[in-house]
């Protein structure tokens, strides 16, 4: 007996009915998978369709990827979508260092397994690159070079063809040196590729009932430090012990910037700043516990790169 099919032409695929040994009909995953983008597309708008194809056509070409995952908004969209596109020829690859904090680390962890995605960890020190403690202007392309150049050779190893990471249009509107580093080392940018803004990469993650859909924007600790003052493990573990308490409290988006060896500079939306007011106590008692002597809050309340600004004015 033929086997049932749904046959989807525009999609160049089709959906095979199985019988198992009941004789009872099931689908595969894959035919799975289209379904559940066939659904997608139907809330779509015809903007956002034609970049979500474009983006699957992208991955299709490269043959195979590793994406570089770091369990946020973007790389999070962008292994979800590789991984249903290419299967086990997408693969995932988390560098841990004191500047990326352990929760963000067993989140990777955790979608890779939820999802049967090949999962390798590297640990990448940037702490070992003596230029970068003294967090020059270049700092983010000193760590993405030697990041990215561990992530090739693990590609290269596991015969993968393409490496691919998750910046989207957004990053290209402020000071990002690590983009250079990533051009130069021919890493691909899928989303940046097929014009995807963080917006529309929150609107795909919620229909893809991906968990990171609303999750706050994250850059890594070194970004919460002054230009010019030296980042060393004790003041990365005293921001991320500050934030996490921030994040325990429930707050939407948030930054602590360091100033100096004690000086902690709290960054929050502007509609929350009455929240830090109302645990003001708790804060003090827990960021003095960390090791900060001053604490401040910023009234221009949470904006992306800020410590920027400086760079901007010269």
């Amino acid at each position: 007996m033929k086997r049932p099919e749904i046959i989807f032409p525009d999609y160049k695929s089709s959906i095979v009915f199985l019988l198992d040994e009941n004789n009872s009909f099931f689908i595969s995953r894959q035919s799975l998978l289209l379904l559940n983008y066939i659904k997608l597309r139907t809330n779509m708008t015809e903007d956002l369709q034609k970049k979500l194809t474009d983006l699957q056509n992208y991955l299709k070409s490269l043959g195979s990827v590793a994406i570089a995952f770091s369990s946020g908004v973007d790389s999070t969209f962008l292994l979800k979508v590789a991984h249903d596109t290419l299967g086990d020829k997408a693969i995932a690859i988390t560098a841990s260092s004191s500047s990326f904090p352990k929760r963000e680390a067993d989140e990777a962890d955790a979608f890779c397994k939820k999802e049967g995605i090949r999962h390798i960890k590297v640990i990448s020190e940037e702490l070992e690159i003596p230029e970068f403690r003294h967090n020059p202007k270049n700092r983010c392309y000193l760590c993405k070079k030697e990041l990215f150049q561990k992530i090739l050779k693990i590609a290269e190893e596991n015969n993968i063809a393409s490496v691919c990471e998750g910046s989207n249009m957004d990053d290209n509107g402020d000071y990002r040196p690590g983009l250079t580093a990533i051009a130069e080392l021919g890493i691909k940018s899928p989303l940046r590729h097929c014009n995807f803004y963080k917006s529309e990469i929150r609107a795909l993650s919620k229909e893809l009932s991906l968990p990171t859909w609303n999750k706050q924007s994250f850059a890594c600790l070194a970004s919460r430090f002054v230009y010019g003052e030296e980042i060393n493990e004790k003041k990365l573990a005293m921001v991320d012990k500050a934030e996490q308490l921030l994040l325990d409290l429930g707050f939407s988006q948030l930054r602590v910037r360091i100033h100096g060896d004690n000086l902690a500079r709290i960054e929050v939306p502007p509609a929350e700043i009455e929240k830090v007011i109302a645990n003001r106590e708790l804060i003090i008692q827990k960021f003095r516990e960390t090791g900060f002597l001053y604490i401040t809050l910023d009234l221009q309340g949470y904006r992306m790169g800020s410590m920027n600004e400086v760079l901007k004015k010269s």
